[in-house]
């Protein structure tokens, strides 16, 4: 089971990523972490790359996710969600229960 949730909007922009940027069948959704020392905290890296050893493999909608065994613990119970906005667009992350969009 996939350690964090995906909304359909994150998932529709995702696929759309895909065909227009032409992503190879063998890639799949990297999801994970950069950080975590000192004051700055976390940020969440996303990408597109093969599986490797050291990845937990999940298939949501047809999209293979690959996040490292090591960044699991960090996304646990997050949501990924997708933005666009007159102001910004992009994903956002965040804790359902401790934060608002």
């Amino acid at each position: 089971m996939l350690p964090l949730t995906i909304t359909s909007k994150a998932l529709e922009e995702v696929k759309a990523i895909i065909k227009h940027k032409n992503i190879p069948k063998e890639y799949g959704l990297r999801i994970g972490i950069k950080g975590g020392g000192g004051c700055v905290g976390i940020s969440y890296m996303l990408g597109f790359d093969k599986k490797k050893s050291t990845d937990d493999s999940y298939t949501i909608d047809g999209i293979d996710v690959y996040i490292e065994k090591k960044h699991v613990m960090y996304l646990v119970g997050l949501e990924m969600d997708y933005y666009s906005g007159a102001d910004a667009q992009g994903f956002n992350f965040y804790k359902p229960e401790n934060e608002s969009r």
